[in-house]
């Protein structure tokens, strides 16, 4: 197939690309670098079925419908967005414009040629998991950031286009995703930092009490989700999670990184920037995705963060 992906330069965009790519399709990749970085995708420019890394923004109509005009996509992986919470909360409008705005064009282009979409959204819109069978899709949702207002004003107009033009759409909900080419600085993950600084001799910082939980996703795992959605029209029209289906608490994560107790010391707890925006506790419940996908994670957190931690080391980033 002919596949583009926006936000194809990004952390979870460049496993996405590489995963097509071992299916054997042609693949195009957008991104405006605003999150994603070119080197990302250098391995795969001697691939002949890397078709082309195109420098632009999801917001320009015009750049969007030339190459919609150009190129006969099957289907478009909408990963292309502003990610950041807490600068979401300091800087709405940039959010919402790409998000939404740009969902919203990118979806037009969509409808105009017949080109499924899968749409990236986030666990980010969930109110708190109150139980441990974990968050389904039908949990209620709570907009705590406008992140979360802006991917949920996205994800209704992704799914109205299923009911008013039949147009084949997913949204997606991964849960906190981590592992290598993830950025280790401050807009980077909650894993990759405590590894970088564990490598460092740094302090890891914890916003809060650190009693907060996470259910962290590996990338590979969650690659291969997003790519699955795309292929399996069983999920056209639906929501549908993926995680691992255990949650950590953010110290409890923090003394697995570092390994040793003797090393506890450096966990450090600061003032929470943005607290209103904060999810105590988030728990993915995936059977959904394992029902109409087959696909359930294949990589344990120990396992993802030994893999994230050798990446960190072996690309100098400390």
């Amino acid at each position: 197939m002919r596949v583009l992906v926006t936000g194809g330069a990004g952390f979870i965009g460049r496993w996405v690309v590489k995963r097509l790519l071992e299916d054997q399709h042609e693949v195009w990749a957008l991104d405006d670098l605003s999150n994603g970085r070119k080197e990302n995708l250098d391995e795969f420019k001697v691939q002949p079925n890397f078709k082309d890394f195109i420098i632009g923004d999801i917001q320009s109509q015009e750049l969007l419908g030339n190459l919609f005009n150009e190129i006969a996509f099957d289907i478009c992986y909408h990963l292309g967005a502003s990610i950041n919470v807490q600068d979401s909360i300091d800087d709405p409008m940039t959010t919402f414009n790409n998000d939404t705005i740009g969902t919203f064009y990118v979806l037009e282009e969509c409808k105009k040629h017949k080109v499924k979409m899968v749409f990236m959204s986030t666990c980010m819109v969930y109110d708190r998991c109150m139980d441990e069978t974990g968050i389904t899709e039908q949990h209620p949702i709570k907009p705590a950031s406008p992140y979360a207002g802006a991917k949920i004003a996205a994800e209704n107009m992704v799914l109205s286009y299923y009911y008013a033009y039949q147009l084949p759409v997913v949204v997606i909900r991964p849960f906190n995703t981590y592992g290598p080419f993830q950025k280790t600085g401050g807009e980077g993950g909650v894993v990759a930092i405590f590894i970088k600084n564990k490598l460092a001799g740094l302090n890891l910082n914890i916003y809060g009490d650190g009693t907060q939980t996470r259910d962290l996703l590996y990338v590979e795992d969650c690659a291969r989700f997003v790519v699955e959605a795309g292929y399996n029209d069983n999920v056209n029209g639906q929501i549908v999670n993926a995680g691992l289906g255990r949650d950590i608490s953010v110290n409890e994560l923090a003394k697995l990184v570092l390994e040793k107790e003797t090393e506890y010391s450096r966990i450090q707890h600061v003032t929470h920037i943005h607290p209103q925006s904060e999810i105590q506790k988030l728990l993915c419940n995936y059977n959904k995705a394992k029902e109409l996908l087959n696909w359930e994670p294949k990589i344990s957190l120990e396992e993802g963060i030994k893999r994230t931690e050798e990446w960190i080391k072996n690309s100098h980033l400390i």
